[in-house]
């Protein structure tokens, strides 16, 4: 297919060996936040769910995966590195795939890390019509929910399908429950935005791991979850009720 970037997701497989990282607090004025020393996991790891956005670094296929999986200790969530791990057994994975755009690991000047940026390949139109699919960078401190708005907006999006992977600054969920952690790590389970009484409204479940390893899941509170470090976005138009946009 040549697809260049996108966003795939796993719900099973076995990893061995398996190396993960899990959000922890910077020790340096330089950086907002900080990983945790690398996680070894004696013999196989089960995926329970893994989310992963799909582009390059240094001209290389690249992937940037946040995700939950059993150990032999428990289960446990992170930032996969996946350079370091490897499949054990066939995996079937879903998702998105793109030719013509992708997401370039770049330096980012404000955060002072290597990260994802949506950017055109070559000189070939994108493999589906504009604005049916878009990729997307949510910068520090800008609220999560309301972003996703204003993108869809400025893209004449008024339903769609929205897949990510990143950080927030102490979540807070729609049920009050809030996690007191400036470091986390982040992944969309499910995301929607649709039109409510004529206006733009973004639905997100997702899963959070602090930096005690305590994992989280639930709605986000509106208007209440700064990004921390970036959050990397894949956005598909849909039909209002839910139906995807052809292309």
């Amino acid at each position: 297919m040549g697809c260049q970037g996108g966003f795939v997701t796993f719900d099973h497989g076995r990893f061995e060996p398996f190396r993960y990282v899990m959000p922890s607090l910077s020790s340096d004025a330089s950086h907002a936040a900080w990983y945790s020393p690398t996680f070894a996991p004696e013999g196989s790891v089960r995926m329970h769910r893994g989310c992963a956005i799909v582009g390059q670094r240094d001209g290389l296929p690249f992937i940037h995966c946040h995700g939950i999986w059993d150990t032999s200790e428990g289960r446990r969530m992170g930032h996969m590195l996946a350079s370091d791990t490897r499949v054990a057994e066939p995996v079937e994975v879903t998702g998105i795939g793109l030719k013509g755009v992708t997401f370039d690991s770049l330096e980012d000047p404000e955060t002072n890390f290597r990260l994802f940026e949506p950017v055109r390949v070559g000189n070939e139109d994108p493999s589906v019509p504009e604005h049916s699919v878009l990729l997307a960078r949510v910068r520090p401190n800008e609220d999560i929910g309301r972003a996703i708005e204003q993108i869809c907006a400025a893209h004449g999006i008024e339903a769609a399908d929205v897949h990510g992977i990143g950080s927030l600054n102490e979540v807070r969920f729609a049920d009050g429950r809030r996690v007191g952690s400036l470091a986390t790590e982040v992944m969309i389970h499910e995301g929607r935005v649709e039109q409510i009484s004529g206006q733009l409204r973004t639905h997100l479940h997702i899963a959070v791991v602090d930096t005690e390893g305590n994992i989280h899941e639930g709605i986000l509170a509106r208007d209440d979850n700064p990004v921390l470090v970036t959050f990397e976005l894949v956005i598909r138009a849909s039909a209002p009720g839910g139906a995807r946009r052809e292309g």
